[in-house]
């Protein structure tokens, strides 16, 4: 099954002559490199591509000059495009694609992902949980697509791949995850670029923010529950972003002995942010799942409107009940 939907979407984007590719909200790096990789590749086939993600890119990636090419929802006409497909790369769900979910119904559409929670939303989905990055499945298509491959393209390809593994520190950096890597940096692509531009690219603001957050760090069940949560008024405070504090619940997975960190976030007054991460076993998905969110068992994610307090407790106990009937 897999393979027919792999070489259906082949043979459908080949046929196309024009072409959208978006990605979701709150986009990550695998999603940006997904979108970038797919629509560079394309391009050089001949293909008229428009790029589009329905949020803000947070402002180190683009040090990736390719970035700029990926516009905001309200910088396209699609209608006025009129593509023969759209493609939705690292999306698990409609609602993840931002003001695209109302355009989707009057296009042929390509999923691509490889989030578990995914709800097969195109009219051709391949999706494969097995992939650590969709960028591999991009990789894949482009290959059999016979794209050409320069060192900027194996660039923003492996980008995808090298975020979406932690930087090969996660659970899901198998041998097939090496071996992409590998041939990618044989074509001349750099990690080292990558990993500065992402980990080494911190404004003084960020380590007062992260500070705070750890001010604000609880745990629970003997310390394998950790969470912590920033409101509005602590963005304001330090002059921050959302994206400053990107990475946040990484450094509270990093506590040793915690199983599962919990993140929240609200930088918009009543909008509330909920990332969730787990160090060996325990499949946070499901909680993300429950709530209206998704994504992988060891990293997940929800938007819940409404009071930040409130919230936490709410999703603490829930955590609490889940983490304690599955030990």
């Amino acid at each position: 099954m897999v393979a027919n939907e792999f070489l259906n979407i082949v043979g459908t984007l080949n046929e196309a002559k024009k072409i959208v590719v978006i990605g979701h909200i709150m986009p990550d790096g695998d999603d940006i490199s997904s979108v970038l990789s797919l629509s560079l590749g394309l391009k050089k086939l001949g293909k008229e591509i428009l790029s589009s993600i329905d949020w803000k890119i947070p402002g180190y990636f683009h040090e990736i000059d390719e970035v700029k090419h990926i516009r905001n929802y309200d910088e396209i006409d699609v209608y006025g495009f009129n593509p023969d497909v759209i493609v939705v790369v690292d999306a698990s769900s409609p609602d993840r694609v931002g003001r695209f979910s109302e355009v989707l119904k009057d296009f042929k559409v390509i999923v691509i992902d490889h989030h578990a929670t995914n709800t097969y939303f195109g009219d051709i989905n391949w999706v494969d949980p097995t992939f650590g990055a969709t960028a591999q499945m991009v990789l894949r298509i482009n290959k059999e697509l016979q794209v050409e491959y320069d060192e900027r393209l194996a660039l923003v390809n492996l980008m995808g791949i090298e975020t979406d593994t932690g930087f090969f520190k996660y659970s899901n950096a198998d041998e097939r995850v090496f071996n992409d890597a590998a041939y990618l940096i044989s074509l001349g692509a750099r990690p080292d670029v990558i990993a500065r531009m992402i980990l080494e690219n911190k404004r003084l603001e960020q380590f007062k923010l992260l500070s705070r957050m750890i001010d604000n760090l609880k745990l629970e069940c003997d310390g394998k529950i950790a969470y912590s949560f920033l409101s509005k008024e602590d963005y304001e405070e330090f002059n921050c972003t959302d994206e400053d504090s990107g990475g946040f619940v990484s450094e509270i997975r990093a506590i040793k002995g915690v199983e599962i960190a919990i993140f929240f976030y609200e930088y918009v007054k009543g909008e509330v942010h909920i990332s969730f991460r787990s160090k060996e076993w325990f499949d946070v998905s499901k909680i993300a799942f429950s709530l209206g969110g998704g994504g992988h068992p060891r990293a997940a994610g929800v938007t819940i409107n409404g009071n930040i307090e409130d919230i936490i407790k709410e999703v603490i106990k829930l955590t609490k009940a889940t983490f304690s009937a599955q030990r």
